[in-house]
């Protein structure tokens, strides 16, 4: 990972994009994982603006348990 970036410095993150690597971006409280998009999509439930974001490599993606058979009522 890399260090926090101040947020002002948003426009500088496409000398940082590479495969797999995403953004952290954080506004103190919550924090959300991202492509490098502009404008950057947030949640409807942040009401704080973004403080700081950092490189990260991307996380592996999960497999969920299988779906199980229907049971017969």
């Amino acid at each position: 990972m890399s260090e926090w970036i101040d947020f002002e410095r948003w426009p500088d993150r496409k000398s940082m994009e590479r495969p797999g690597i995403v953004f952290e971006v954080t506004n103190g409280d919550q924090t959300l994982l991202t492509d490098c998009v502009v404008p950057l999509p947030l949640p409807s439930d942040w009401v704080v603006h973004l403080v700081r974001f950092r490189a990260v490599p991307q996380p592996r993606p999960r497999h969920s348990a299988q779906i199980p058979e229907p049971v017969d009522r």
